[in-house]
């Protein structure tokens, strides 16, 4: 059921998007170069509006908003219910998921940093 309304909400947001894009499109790249200073994407000098502007709202794009968002319905952890088996990345760049790591009745401790 909520793959069914993530999948409307999804669909609507894109035709409607679309459909703006059509209708006034220089407000549209404005509403969109502001997207993308919020992410920084506009920060790289490589990285102009018209590579990447005009994929906003294509067929391509519902995709992959589909995939992220039912990929983080199966993530989200909730108190008191099993935590989920969430795909990680190990330092040599395996992709592995959390209970792999799980040994016997060992507690799995996640230890979370940041490397600047």
């Amino acid at each position: 059921l909520q793959k069914i309304l993530i999948l409307l909400h999804v669909t609507t947001c894109v035709v409607v998007g679309k459909m703006l894009m059509i209708l006034f499109p220089n407000a549209m790249k404005r509403y969109i170069l502001k997207q993308g200073e919020k992410s920084r994407m506009n920060k790289n000098p490589k990285f102009s509006y018209e590579n990447w502007g005009p994929t906003f709202f294509s067929f391509k794009y519902l995709l992959f908003v589909l995939k992220v968002k039912w990929r983080r319905l199966e993530d989200e952890a909730y108190e008191g219910y099993p935590a989920p088996n969430t795909p990680v990345v190990t330092f040599n760049g395996e992709v592995r998921h959390l209970f792999d790591f799980l040994q016997d009745n060992r507690p799995l401790i996640l230890n979370f940093g940041s490397c600047t």
